[in-house]
């Protein structure tokens, strides 16, 4: 139809009777909002319609773990609420590091859009995939255990957080030994099946050579093997002990702290928790504040932004926590200087 015809058409539709004109207002009114309603579903989509993101967490430690409760309360803050627009899938080796690699590749399986990997599952969930977006909780040194090519660009589809614990083994030993009258000969106890021990041991081997020390290796792979490294450990007669910041040593911190009192042996070990639950001394980053930032890795990631992009980050606080108590019960008059140099003092 032509443009005057169309004019002239509608022009005469005011002298139309009423009954032949609603017909037709109906159908172009019909017309009319069926275009509405297809423009509002296909084009802007409401927030219903759009699918949450899924968040596979691979975790070593047992379900319910405090870094995870940690993590979910930090997402929460940022706006995510399970059900509501982001759903999880929760896979914890409950201290088995010989599940990793089938739960990581559960995750895989159910299609999640990004995994979060806590401590030494980092490793399980780099073998399962090399596509989806995997953000490292907190992991020991990922540059030099090769997860990621370099710390500022990572490269691939890892990025995260590293607690630096091969960087801070030496140190650890040496603030054991500011702290004990002698320090001739220190157990080391690990967990040889970690990946982060090889380069830990090296860090304090080296540290130890310039202190005059000498190392006493003491590998545990399982909880019932703890009393017999203890007690090769009081046999050798070492003046002290650096636990290794693994997860075996956070799962069975209880035991491991009830053979160092028992044999009144001074032990340093990794996180804070250590030290307020009854050991001696800790020296690391605030775990948990790594864990908060790995939550806003994430958000970014579901914005759109790469794990190639994002730099892996490391703390830039370190916390030396000292309890008197624990000291005073083993008999141990802490230096002054070193008291100085402490963050907390537990009395």
């Amino acid at each position: 139809m032509k443009r005057r015809e169309f004019i002239t058409l509608l022009g005469g539709a005011a002298a139309w009777p009423l009954t032949a004109f609603q017909p037709m207002l109906l159908k172009l009114c019909w017309i009319v909002l069926t275009c509405l309603i297809l423009i509002g579903t296909t084009v802007v989509p409401s927030q219903a319609q759009r699918r949450a993101p899924t968040v596979g967490i691979l975790n070593y430690a047992a379900t319910g773990d405090v870094r995870v409760v940690q993590f979910l309360t930090a997402l929460r803050e940022l706006g995510y609420i399970e059900g509501r627009n982001i759903a999880l899938v929760q896979r914890h080796a409950e201290g088995a590091l010989d599940k990793l690699p089938g739960l990581a590749a559960e995750l895989v399986a159910a299609h999640v859009d990004l995994i979060i990997a806590l401590g030494p599952a980092v490793w399980a969930a780099k073998q399962a995939t090399a596509t989806i977006p995997i953000v490292i909780a907190f992991s020991g040194n990922p540059e030099r255990q090769g997860v990621v090519a370099s710390l500022a660009r990572p490269g691939g589809n890892l990025t995260g957080f590293s607690y630096m614990s091969a960087d801070l083994a030496g140190k650890r030993l040496e603030l054991l030994c500011s702290a004990v009258a002698k320090c001739s000969r220190i157990a080391i106890l690990y967990n040889p099946e970690e990946p982060a021990t090889t380069a830990e041991l090296e860090e304090a081997a080296a540290t130890a050579r310039s202190l005059g020390v000498t190392i006493a290796p003491a590998a545990v792979r399982r909880v019932d093997e703890l009393e017999q490294a203890f007690g090769v450990a009081a046999r050798d007669q070492v003046e002290g002990m650096v636990v290794l910041t693994h997860g075996f040593a956070v799962l069975n911190r209880t035991r491991i702290m009830e053979l160092a009192a028992r044999l009144r042996l001074p032990v340093l070990y990794g996180w804070r928790e250590f030290a307020e639950e009854g050991g001696l001394m800790s020296y690391g980053p605030d775990i948990q504040v790594l864990v908060r930032q790995a939550a806003t890795y994430v958000d970014r990631i579901i914005r759109g932004e790469k794990p190639s992009n994002l730099p892996v980050q490391q703390p830039t606080k370190f916390e030396l926590v000292i309890n008197l108590k624990t000291a005073k019960a083993l008999g141990l008059t802490v230096p002054d200087s070193l008291l100085a140099r402490a963050d907390e003092v537990i009395e």
